[in-house]
């Protein structure tokens, strides 16, 4: 079922509300999410409703359908793998991929989402750390901590932010930190809770106890 790029926005955004459809979402907070009207957000869940991919329960909100939460899986795949390649092979930074892999995402050539997939040897996670959906629309999660647990000699691998706006993204380009590194704990500072960490084995840097709270590892 081929969507407009509105109707694909919606979809998205519905699912993430919902929590993926743990939750109901009413029409005032999609609107407020939106920046859109109350009669506009009535008129799309209303198209929606009737192609199947969302439940709409008047006065009481939406949710998301499971081919609605299909084709939001299939949307985020586009999304995190452009984000992938934008980084990886254009060298984008993380803070400028968004608002082009927003654009990119719309894109909904099946054959060439698997070949992008093939070229970029199946990446596990976009460059924010988010988990790409595999060709199935399943998503497969490890336990995550933030550096800042990590004693003094342990190593991990960086594999998400929760901090991802452009001021802390730019932060880390600066640190030359990126996913996908191994850090290990070299010092902690007791007085201001700074760490010294290495980056892949790399000449020890200092980061802030704010940096090393928004960086998630596995161990």
């Amino acid at each position: 079922m081929d969507l407009t790029h509105t109707e694909e926005n919606y979809i998205k955004v519905i699912h993430h509300l919902s929590n993926g459809g743990q939750q109901l979402v009413s029409t005032n907070s999609l609107a407020n999410y939106l920046g859109t009207s109350p009669a506009a957000i009535t008129d799309m869940i209303q198209r929606l409703h009737q192609k199947g991919l969302i439940i709409y329960q008047k006065y009481q909100g939406v949710n998301i359908a499971a081919p609605g939460t299909a084709k939001a899986m299939q949307i985020l795949r586009r999304h995190r793998l452009w984000e992938v390649f934008l980084v990886k092979k254009l060298k984008f930074t993380w803070d400028e991929v968004q608002e082009v892999a927003e654009e990119l995402e719309h894109v909904q050539s099946d054959l060439l989402i698997r070949r992008l997939d093939d070229y970029l040897d199946h990446p596990s996670y976009s460059p924010h750390g988010e988990p790409i959906p595999d060709i199935h629309g399943e998503i497969k999660t490890q336990a995550q901590i933030v550096l800042s647990q990590l004693e003094i000699g342990s190593t991990g691998t960086l594999v998400a932010v929760k901090d991802d706006s452009a001021p802390f993204l730019q932060y880390l380009n600066k640190k030359n930190i990126y996913l996908g590194a191994v850090v290990k704990v070299l010092e902690k500072n007791s007085f201001d809770q700074s760490m010294e960490i290495s980056i892949d084995g790399s000449i020890g840097i200092t980061i802030s106890p704010k940096a090393s709270d928004n960086l998630l590892i596995i161990c």
